[in-house]
């Protein structure tokens, strides 16, 4: 399996073209209905895959949690994803993906890989609410195989949410309100849980915002805003204060949003802010290179708002200059 993913740091090259390597997996059958589903996993985000080690079991884990692993040194928590979903399933999972986020290591088991494969995000699809209901909010994304196999992309960062302390309380409790006038934030993240993250922050900060659940979504609201302050001689500046937006959404990631925002005249002095949990120094490197003012990782509010309040009150300071 590690030849699978041995080329996987030659594969930052796709970002910045709307394409996307994803790893697919499979869970297991489900007793009930007797279906196989099929998930996917971008790679970016896979470190390993390896058969299933040994697990020693950790007290007080949410359910879905086996419990820890040692890998180099480091303790690893494990999670089973069939658990976590909810599946009936009485099939084995004895493979397990390695992943990354934030420089948070952890675990996924699963039935077994299939196969890596490379798509357009404009390939990728908002789930429909059925879906996303039946799968309790897992799946940011769908895409149909060639095979007709539907393709259902795993919001990871649900799951870590769930299974870890990302999402404490405390990580919001010392940000403070800022000066806000005319100040609308506008956001984009397919996530509900990095939404939800972004909005409780912008919230403490007493921030306006609007939010998007992915690129394409994002573009059409600015170009439409855009349009109508140019026609009735304002600058979009006036409205937009910045953009934060995810790298990875479906239908247009964030470095194609923001090559249209870059170069779109009407955008001029609109900053933008790069929020992702791909935080490999590469995904970094690229962004800045696509025109990206600021890079601040996932799940860290504190951060968030101190990047946020900073580039606000330049906006203040310019406009008011």
């Amino acid at each position: 399996m590690s030849e699978l993913l041995k080329n996987i740091d030659a594969r930052t090259r796709l970002a910045g073209t709307n394409k996307l390597e994803i790893l697919l997996f499979t869970l297991g059958q489900n007793s009930r209905t007797g279906r196989r589903e099929t998930f996917g996993i971008n790679v970016f985000k896979v470190r390993e895959v390896m058969r299933r080690p040994e697990i020693t079991a950790a007290p007080e884990m949410p359910s879905s949690v086996e419990g820890m692993v040692s890998l180099r040194g480091a303790l690893v928590p494990v999670v089973d994803l069939a658990k976590y979903a909810r599946l009936d399933t009485e099939t084995p999972r004895d493979v397990m993906i390695m992943t990354e986020y934030n420089g948070h290591i952890q675990g996924f088991l699963v039935e077994g890989v299939d196969t890596i494969l490379r798509l357009d995000w404009s390939q990728m699809r908002v789930p429909p609410e059925m879906l996303m209901s039946n799968m309790g909010g897992l799946v940011t994304a769908v895409t149909e195989l060639a095979d007709h196999r539907l393709v259902m992309m795993l919001d990871v960062e649900k799951v870590l949410s769930e299974t870890t302390n990302i999402d404490d309380e405390y990580l919001f409790k010392d940000i403070k309100p800022v000066e806000a006038a005319n100040s609308t934030v506008f956001f984009a993240d397919d996530s509900s849980v990095a939404r939800n993250q972004i909005q409780r922050t912008l919230d403490a900060m007493q921030v306006p915002y609007v939010a998007s659940v992915n690129g394409r979504q994002a573009w059409e609201e600015l170009d439409r805003i855009a349009s109508y302050a140019i026609a009735h001689g304002k600058s979009v500046c006036d409205t937009v204060a910045l953009l934060l937006t995810d790298v990875e959404m479906p239908e247009m990631d964030g470095y194609i949003l923001t090559k249209k925002i870059k170069s779109d005249p009407r955008f001029a002095g609109v900053p933008v802010i790069m929020h992702s949990s791909l935080s490999g120094m590469s995904n970094q490197h690229l962004g800045l290179s696509v025109g990206v003012d600021e890079y601040v990782a996932k799940f860290e509010p504190q951060r968030l708002a101190e990047t946020l309040a900073r580039i606000l009150k330049k906006g203040r300071e310019r406009i008011a200059a």
